[in-house]
């Protein structure tokens, strides 16, 4: 499998960089040829599911996806107040793994989110993976800077 981590600092709020980053059609709006399907209604929380369908008309594929873990930064939340996680399993025929979004308060008004994740293509040799790695790196990364960007 093929092993993405991209980190990034924004100057907001962890509850703001939270809700960015678990609106996953705005996710879908920075990754070309993407939309969200299927989007459970409601706040992100375990259970949640979506899917992301990437292509052209009917030539591509869904990327299914549940939320399988969900606490939001704050009081209580894993690693002190501020820090917050979001895991995923991915669930298709055509990409499997987990993705895990961690957003951490670094100092007041500011954060750092970290985006881990663990993917495999069908179809696509493990010979491949540093490949597929750095693919997930540019567009997971740029649709993580565009989540945190100024509007």
């Amino acid at each position: 499998m093929a092993l993405i981590r991209i980190v990034r600092d924004a100057p907001m709020p962890a509850t703001e960089a939270w809700r960015r980053v678990t609106d996953w059609p705005a996710h879908a709006a920075l990754v070309p040829l993407t939309r969200a399907t299927e989007v459970s209604p409601g706040p992100v929380r375990a259970g949640s599911r979506f899917t992301m369908r990437t292509g052209v008309g009917r030539a591509g594929f869904d990327d299914p996806m549940e939320v399988v873990r969900c606490e939001p930064p704050g009081a209580g939340a894993a690693g002190g107040a501020g820090a917050g996680t979001c895991r995923l399993e991915k669930r298709g025929r055509v990409v499997m793994g987990w993705a895990e979004i961690e957003v951490r308060e670094t100092a007041p008004g500011s954060v750092r989110v970290t985006w881990t994740e663990e993917v495999r293509v069908r179809g696509v040799p493990r010979v491949c993976d540093g490949l597929v790695a750095r693919a997930g790196r540019w567009m997971f990364g740029r649709a993580l800077s565009g989540l945190l960007a100024d509007n």
